[in-house]
């Protein structure tokens, strides 16, 4: 139903993005109207829609007929800070049918809900044809809250016409959040990619929450709505169904942590926009702070603490799937050194951690290592002494030595520490949260079940395809479910401050440790 195969080959993300537009409105103004992407029902904020895709018709847009709101309960709640993690926080849900006027409440107490603010419903249209579902219309909401109180902790509440969180049979859907600190403070936070909708991925949650948390990492293919993620109008799995079923799976986690995303292969999904993240701003609202929120909405920065932290779009650099390759035209790279070096300098601010989908350095048999990410970024990594890359993609658990110029500079050992200072940078490889298992070449080299190999047969994608390469950095692998645990703590000016980061299986066992320290300024 998509881009012929022959074509889609030759053709960028924006072209299959016209092809199949152009392909479904012909088709059904034969019917009488022309399929959009979505519709303006009550008001709702449709992405990518145009003048002459305003106006709903009976046979292409989602049903205005609302029902009962007391009979329908928001779901799928998530988080995400704002561009100031300690005064802005954007609450998200999802609603299964249309609704009026959607609001928030929120207040210190849960007794207290007083401040009711509206928020804005995003509707999200799919024609039947499109992948692999009937037609189906989703309903985003999306609350922006500013001026809070650093380091507080709030209630929330989250309703529509009919139905009011405050009232006391509904005190049960009260949720909470944190904002970040003022200053420097010890926190944790969590990481991984290539969740999907899974037992396992149900599995990962459950552990996240018990770190407590004060924002998840999730580093790109969140859902697998588009399960082909070749960023293809072709991709012919396609069913958005999906993200019904995985916004209701980590609920349960991201209804009180921030839930920050990058966007990955399998998040280009090719129907909505030119760029394919249509669907994505639909479903989220992140920090808008990067340097093109046109074409590169999941590129932004945040602050928590004595940590910045910051998402890059690794689609914009990749050689091994190349839908969006070039499409900021340079200006991530550009923008992305600018906050090296504005968060290097800045003198509450220690650590840098920079979280992407496609890995800069992983010896997995199925996508290994990016190129265009060591072209691109890799030398940014080494110039600004950067503490931390953490990747997905590869669906497995992989950590390096310390590397700078494409060589191991330092051994590091489970329990060892690295100084980025003077030693280079460390990548991990975190993403085995919930799909299908990938492989490695060598053997699995964990904690507690050390098989070292100095010697591992891998390979790089590069603009001239897939160049063989052995390597000597990988220290530790393993081959199952796991995520991310990362303990920040800050010391006085002068003091060794530490990034205290472990490996967590799903069964809850450490399977590695490392340190990362740095003096305090």
């Amino acid at each position: 139903m998509g881009v012929p195969d022959q074509l889609a080959d030759r053709m960028s993300m924006a072209e299959q993005h016209e092809y199949l537009r152009s392909r479904f409105s012909r088709r059904t103004m034969m019917r009488g109207g022309a399929v959009t992407l979505g519709a303006v029902v009550g008001g709702a904020f449709v992405p990518g829609a145009t003048a002459r895709a305003a106006v709903p018709t009976r046979s292409t847009a989602p049903s205005a007929q609302k029902v009962d709101g007391r009979l329908v309960a928001p779901f799928g709640r998530h988080l995400a800070y704002g561009n100031d993690a300690r005064t802005e926080m954007t609450v998200s849900w999802q609603v299964p049918v249309a609704v009026d006027k959607p609001f928030i409440r929120i207040g210190a107490h849960p007794w207290d809900l007083s401040h009711r603010i509206g928020a804005e419903i995003r509707t999200l249209y799919t024609p039947a044809g499109v992948g692999a579902s009937a037609d189906h219309t989703q309903y985003y909401v999306h609350a922006k809250l500013a001026g809070l109180k650093p380091g507080r902790t709030y209630y929330y509440g989250v309703g529509h016409a009919g139905f009011d969180p405050a009232e006391p049979h509904l005190l049960g859907t009260l949720g909470t959040f944190t904002t970040a600190p003022a200053h420097k403070a010890p926190f944790t936070f969590t990481a991984f990619g290539d969740q999907g909708v899974s037992y396992h991925g149900l599995a990962n949650d459950a552990l996240i929450l018990g770190q407590n948390p004060a924002f998840h990492l999730h580093a790109g293919d969140i859902a697998y709505a588009d399960p082909a993620g070749a960023g293809k109008t072709a991709d012919t799995g396609f069913d958005a169904r999906t993200w019904d079923q995985f916004l209701a799976q980590t609920e349960s986690v991201a209804k009180s942590v921030p839930w920050m995303v990058s966007y990955g292969n399998h998040d280009m999904e090719a129907w909505y926009s030119p760029n394919g993240y249509g669907g994505e701003e639909a479903r989220f609202t992140l920090p808008d702070n990067g340097p093109d929120k046109k074409n590169l909405p999941g590129v932004y920065s945040f602050v928590h603490g004595n940590t910045a932290v910051i998402s890059l779009d690794p689609n914009d650099v990749s050689f091994e799937i190349p839908a969006n390759l070039g499409i900021s035209g340079g200006t991530q790279t550009t923008w992305f050194e600018g906050q090296l070096k504005k968060y290097r300098a800045a003198e509450d601010i220690d650590f840098i951690v920079v979280f992407f989908h496609h890995c800069a350095y992983c010896t997995s048999t199925a996508h290994a290592s990016e190129g265009g990410v060591r072209q691109e970024w890799v030398p940014l990594f080494e110039k600004y002494q950067v503490d931390l890359v953490i990747n997905g993609h590869n669906h497995q658990y992989e950590r390096t030595d310390v590397i700078k110029g494409d060589k191991v500079t330092k051994k590091l050992p489970i329990g060892g520490t690295a100084y980025p200072e003077t030693e280079g940078v460390v990548y991990v490889t975190a993403g085995a949260a919930g799909r299908s298992l990938y492989a490695f070449t060598a053997p699995d080299s964990y904690e507690g079940h050390e098989h070292e190999v100095d010697a591992v047969a891998s390979f790089v994608n590069t603009k001239d395809g897939k160049v063989n390469e052995t390597v000597a950095w990988s220290r530790v692998r393993y081959l199952d479910y796991s995520f991310l645990r990362v303990d920040v703590t800050p010391a006085p000016r002068g003091h060794y401050t530490t990034l205290k980061v472990q490996g967590i299986a799903e069964t809850g066992d450490r399977i590695d440790h490392f340190t990362v320290a740095r003096r305090a300024k």
